[in-house]
């Protein structure tokens, strides 16, 4: 679970940094994509007089296929937060603050609890490869046959049969070589 519970830290002096490994394996994420290794790394929080500073350095893995040979892959994920995260409600009085006078900066629980959850979600969806591959060079599948060409390097076809709207190129090909 990615949240965390301030109170203290809202009350503490300014300039009071708090740091709190994390390890998360069950984080939900969208549709399709899943976990290789829990989210680990660092939370540093420190409270700045009226909100607290979230810097965070997490490390995780995606479990995917590789987009060439179809076989199953591993994509590493580095998420580096910067965020500023304003109360919701007075810590002194409990009285609401209006969120309108800053919409886009992150928001306390009212019960003074960071939820880091959504954004690290974001961060793992924004990071995940369009296409993930199983290794830099892996060859990937036969054009023709869809053979494997990790397992078999010197696969080729010899008698490839042309296309005839293509078979002018197949010409020019020839007399350049």
């Amino acid at each position: 679970m990615l949240s965390f519970n301030v109170a203290e830290l809202l009350r503490s002096t300014p300039g009071t940094t708090e740091h709190i490994p994390v390890a998360v394996s069950d984080i939900e994420l969208a549709d399709g994509v899943q976990l290789a290794r829990p989210v680990q790394g660092d939370l540093r929080l420190q409270h700045s007089g009226r909100s607290i500073l979230v810097r965070a350095h997490f490390d995780t893995a995606l479990a995917e296929r590789c987009a060439r040979c179809l076989r199953a892959a591993v994509s590493p994920v580095v998420i580096d937060l910067d965020e500023e995260a304003l109360p919701s409600v007075d810590l002194e009085t409990g009285a609401p603050i209006d969120p309108d006078e800053e919409p886009d900066v992150m928001r306390l629980t009212d019960h003074h609890e960071l939820d880091l959850e959504s954004v690290v979600r974001d961060a793992i969806s924004l990071a995940e490869p369009i296409a993930p591959l199983c290794r830099a060079d892996c060859p990937g599948l036969c054009e023709t046959c869809g053979l494997d060409l990790t397992d078999h390097p010197g696969h080729a076809h010899d008698d490839v049969e042309i296309d005839p709207r293509l078979a002018a190129l197949a010409g020019i090909r020839e007399r350049l070589q």
